[in-house]
């Protein structure tokens, strides 16, 4: 199972053009390496001339960035001197009530990893499409692969919305014209491409590792206009879909659409044990999903 940098690493090469970014996007940028394990506690940075080049910024957004990282105590030795250095512990993500809110790409990943120590690993979702959860499987499925992780047992349950609703997003701003809905039917291959790779790649550590995994797919009656990630029993990570106006590129069409980034997504992260409140929303959290999973979804199949 191979999963695809999203971001080259430096190599000196020049880079196409694009919009200047600023100090807070390239730290989401840098922070999401250090969270998934590409930049690893201990290792030197690129150079701040490296990371301007990179980005196509200046330096100072550069150090706008490394400053942010450094008040999060994700980096160490930031000056204008040597390369700053990967925190010790920066690959743990912050748990609790303390923990801020951050985008789906940073902070479900390194929980995922963090999941899959466990020797029994839970995983249930609710999503649109399961992209997040099939980038954020990545990450643990190497450190098996490399020797690092070796779950006795894998259990994934996801509840996905039923292809033959009248999804609520992604949706044509003008509704749907005639018999076929491109958006309806781009949303629904990419639906099921993503469930395909997430139960191929997990199905595979039985023959590769011997571990026992089961992945079980359901189909729901309406659009989830949240997504839910339960881990081990223990952790609950919610977000909503803001749902904002987009071009959605069909073929050689250009569509207007509502439609939800779920990458983007801002999760909010509730752990056991980490007060009343928070224990109290992992509980509910399970029991909604168990009523969903039990009650009114339906047998899911991902094919065409």
């Amino acid at each position: 199972m191979a999963v695809e940098p999203e971001h080259a690493a430096v190599n000196g090469r020049k880079k196409p053009q694009r919009p200047q970014r600023t100090h807070r996007e390239v730290a989401d940028e840098l922070r999401a390496r250090i969270r998934s394990g590409v930049l690893r506690p201990g290792q030197r940075m690129p150079t701040q001339a490296q990371l301007a080049a990179e980005f196509g910024v200046e330096r100072q957004a550069v150090r706008g960035a490394l400053r942010i990282l450094q008040s999060e105590h994700l980096l160490t030795n930031v000056s204008k001197g040597a390369p700053a250095t990967v925190a010790d512990r920066a690959d743990r993500a912050p748990a609790g009530p303390a923990a801020p809110p951050q985008p789906t790409t940073v902070a479900l990943a390194p929980r995922i990893a963090s999941a899959f120590e466990a020797e029994h690993v839970e995983i249930d979702a609710v999503c649109l499409t399961a992209v997040s959860l099939t980038l954020a499987i990545g990450e643990p499925l190497r450190q098996i692969y490399a020797g690092r992780l070796k779950p006795a047992k894998v259990d994934v349950r996801v509840l996905l919305p039923s292809r033959s609703i009248d999804l609520a997003f992604p949706v044509p701003v003008g509704g749907r014209q005639g018999d076929g809905d491109p958006v309806h039917e781009r949303w629904l291959a990419q639906r099921n491409a993503q469930g395909q790779v997430l139960r191929h790649n997990l199905l595979a550590l039985r023959a590769t590792h011997g571990i026992d995994v089961r992945v079980s797919f359901r189909a729901l009656p309406f659009t989830p206009p949240v997504k839910l990630y339960l881990l081990n029993n223990t952790e609950a990570l919610f977000a909503y879909y803001t749902v904002t106006r987009s071009e959605a590129q069909i073929g050689e069409e250009s569509l207007p659409t509502y439609d939800a980034q779920g990458v983007r997504s801002m999760l909010f992260a509730f752990e056991r044990g980490d007060g009343l409140r928070d224990t109290a929303f992992v509980e509910q959290s399970h029991l909604w999903f168990n009523a969903l999973w039990e009650t009114i979804s339906s047998e899911l199949e991902l094919t065409d």
